[in-house]
């Protein structure tokens, strides 16, 4: 049995907001399979994937990269195959005419939990790496600055108009790790 598809042309897929009139992502998404394209606001393409709830992906994108995610481009299909997933994806993106930054050398920025150690300032590094510190100081100190950075996150996204209420992991930020839960 084979799958095919016609697989479409990004060029001929509607710009959607990324955050809508009123402050919500794309929805109409939510527990749809397909690949999406993310633009940002001068709708240069940044970022293809594929998910099995592409609304979940475009919430995680959104809070790894808020200044990245204004416009989005998404074609859905009803019965996961990767095969299908990788070939849209990969067409998309030959059809760029380059690799966006973030599937080339960024793609770790789009995919992965936000690292915050790399984000502290010179005054929390100097309280990690005291030297009277036991594991629990470095712990509290990390999540200190995950929440720090977590906030100033939700700020970007708020004056953006964003309504909805996000939600991090709080065992992740144990571990300087910010990721929606």
């Amino acid at each position: 049995m084979t799958t095919e598809i016609n697989i479409p042309s990004l060029a001929n897929l509607e710009y959607s907001p990324y955050i809508d009139d009123n402050g919500h992502l794309p929805e109409t998404y939510q527990g749809k399979i397909g690949v999406y394209a993310i633009f940002n606001a001068e709708k240069v393409l940044q970022f293809v994937g594929y998910s099995r709830d592409v609304y979940l992906s475009l919430k995680q994108h959104l809070v790894r990269q808020p200044q990245e995610c204004y416009w989005v481009k998404v074609q859905t299909i009803e019965r996961p195959s990767r095969t299908v997933l990788e070939n849209i994806e990969n067409a998309w993106i030959a059809e760029n005419g380059s690799v966006p930054l973030g599937n080339a050398d960024n793609k770790e920025t789009w995919t992965q939990p936000i690292n915050v150690k790399p984000l502290m300032t010179s005054e929390e590094q100097e309280k990690y790496h005291h030297p009277a510190n036991d594991e629990l100081a470095e712990m509290k100190i990390i999540k200190n600055v995950a929440r720090r950075v977590e906030a100033e996150i939700l700020l970007v996204l708020q004056e953006r108009g964003l309504q909805e209420q996000f939600r991090f992991s709080p065992k992740l930020k144990e571990e300087g790790l910010l990721d929606l839960k």
